[in-house]
């Protein structure tokens, strides 16, 4: 039976229940429900409005319904609205008259808010810390990829050549401003709603200061109205892991072109991979293209949220039932793929003759030839067009760049090392950080900002219970 059915003359019509129910899905609050009911009912307790007696039965009955939870025996019912009324309603049967008591000075919508910000700053962490797991992972590959070379890449032409530690690490450094942008966000919602009733609080005694406190948020609310209308965190939250989840697409992208025969650079192991059903020779690369893929539907739930927001008056509309998909499948989604692409990562194997040989490429070290006319007074943008002629020279009569620099006053025999293949890694400078020299002190400052992040987001986030 619906909380609200004996305002009604005659029972809710199947369809409309059809339509509108959400216990399909946001069962996933159960845990953050009985917290935010467990610190409710101590509130009531601590400001006389249950006495000693219900809340010693509340808190009982609390405690069994989380325990047949863990266990898998929960049962719902054909009645049951959603995950809160399911709650209330076995409350009740656990504790008779005292469950009745349960909703005292709350209505849903302090309720819900509650329970979806203890859920989502739950998550946030866990994310966060599956997103350090990956950057570690990407670390130790990097730590063990020292003097390994290969081209670098603008406008997927080569570039420059790069050390491979640099390269992994380029997604390390997105995914610790993912980690930040999580705490960030996990900081501005950690404010309790509950107190806030339906819109304007309760003519009970209340302490929302002191139940904030329980469940371990940092404050409550300013302004009832906002407190129960406000998803700004959830759409704050969709936006971070869409942006996680278009790193890891970029990421995704990288294995997919590396790992081709035409690339050769990265060698994906079986257990991470899968075959084709009729191609018999293939080796597909589903992880990164399905981390690729993913991100299409990341955006979508950030952007069919922000629409569903637009144009909702204060205080709360049914509407905003439409944060909770979104936002459980965005976290199912993105944990998922962080546990996978660091798979990936942690078993690929880095094909080094392959990459050391496209790095030898003499045409990559052009622009270490024309700053080497630099450091000797030339001006840049001649010495520029002067080894962008020696490179056109070179592809359009087939002959080597050593040979072309040899015979070019302005550079000669003391220019050939920087575009001779075994010497031309030596020649970058020692702090550039793409360079071998480079790596080792990006290495430990990012081993830092992995320990740094850890403790961050160890520091909060649980009720106090």
């Amino acid at each position: 039976m619906a909380l609200w059915s004996r305002r009604m003359r005659t029972p809710p019509a199947k369809a409309m229940m059809a339509f509108t129910e959400s216990l399909s899905f946001d069962r996933a609050l159960w845990r953050d429900d009985l917290d935010g009911s467990i610190a409710h009912v101590r509130g009531l307790e601590h400001t006389g409005v249950l006495d000693e007696a219900d809340t010693a039965k509340l808190l009982a009955a609390l405690d069994a319904v989380g325990a047949e939870f863990s266990s898998g025996r929960f049962e719902f019912v054909a009645d049951d609205e959603d995950i809160h009324t399911a709650i209330e309603r076995r409350v009740t049967e656990l504790a008779g008259d005292a469950g009745a008591k349960l909703h005292t000075a709350r209505s849903r919508n302090d309720q819900v808010a509650t329970a979806l910000r203890l859920y989502t700053r739950r998550r946030l962490g866990e994310v966060g810390n599956l997103a350090l797991d990956l950057g570690e992972t990407l670390r130790e590959r990097a730590a063990r990829a020292e003097g390994i070379m290969l081209p670098g890449y603008t406008h997927l032409q080569r570039a420059q050549p790069v050390a491979l530690a640099s390269q992994l690490l380029a997604h390390g450094w997105a995914l610790a401003r993912d980690v930040d942008r999580l705490l960030d966000t996990r900081r501005r919602l950690d404010v309790s709603p509950l107190g806030a009733g339906a819109l304007a609080g309760s003519s009970l005694l209340l302490d929302p200061d002191w139940v904030a406190g329980e469940l371990g948020f940092a404050g409550r609310f300013d302004n009832s109205l906002d407190a129960v209308a406000d998803r700004d965190f959830v759409a704050e939250t969709l936006f971070d892991l869409a942006l996680l989840g278009v790193h890891l697409s970029r990421l995704g992208e990288e294995f997919v072109l590396f790992s081709t025969t035409e690339f050769g650079f990265y060698q994906l192991d079986d257990a991470w991979s899968t075959g084709s059903s009729m191609l018999p020779q293939k080796k597909n690369p589903d992880i990164a293209e399905l981390a690729r893929g993913k991100a299409g539907r990341l955006i979508g739930h950030l952007t069919g949220f922000l629409a569903t927001l637009k144009g909702l008056p204060f205080a709360y509309n049914r509407d905003l039932q439409e944060d909770k998909e979104p936002l459980f499948d965005a976290f199912d989604q993105v944990t998922r793929a962080l546990v996978a692409v660091r798979g990936l990562v942690d078993t690929v194997r880095f094909d080094e003759e392959t990459m050391s040989t496209a790095a030898a490429d003499p045409a990559l070290y052009a622009v270490d030839l024309a700053e080497w006319l630099v450091e000797r007074g030339m001006p840049f943008r001649r010495a520029h067009g002067l080894v962008g002629d020696l490179v056109r020279r070179s592809l359009e009569e087939s002959k080597p760049l050593a040979e072309l620099v040899l015979a070019e006053p302005a550079l000669g025999r003391n220019a050939v090392p920087v575009v001779e293949p075994d010497l031309a890694g030596a020649t970058r400078p020692k702090g550039a950080p793409a360079a071998r020299g480079g790596v080792a002190d990006q290495l430990e400052r990012f081993a830092e900002r992995l320990r740094a992040d850890r403790a961050r987001l160890d520091g909060t986030g649980r009720p106090t219970r």
